[in-house]
């Protein structure tokens, strides 16, 4: 049985950072895309970041710059290191593998 469970969310002041962590297990995250996702209660979800088995990466505009996935594989873990946070990121953000498999969400909350 595949699970993703996140965590690092938080309530932050504009401009902080934070590290969200997502942990699989039932299956090998090095194997797969792993994407980070968020959404705000009424919108779609948007994706925030994406990386690949081979390790490339993409970014959303609103993330580029300021947001950074990464993998431990031997953790079995992804990252989302955001920096630069702002009243926008507010969301609750979900990883996903290759948007099969999700997490249960992490709240981040941005404000002063």
């Amino acid at each position: 049985q595949v699970q993703l469970v996140e965590s690092g969310g938080g309530l932050v002041q504009p401009g902080a950072s934070l590290r969200l962590s997502c942990a699989a297990s039932g299956t090998i995250l090095s194997a797969n895309t792993m994407r980070w996702y968020r959404q705000v209660p009424g919108k779609e979800r948007e994706l925030v970041a994406s990386i690949s088995r081979f390790g490339s990466t993409t970014y959303a505009a609103s993330a580029k710059g300021r947001f950074t996935i990464s993998r431990d594989n031997a953790k079995n873990t992804v990252f989302l290191q955001m920096t630069s946070l702002k009243p926008d990121d507010t969301a609750v953000y979900y990883c996903s593998i290759a948007d099969v498999y999700w997490g249960q969400g992490t709240q981040v909350t941005v404000s002063s």
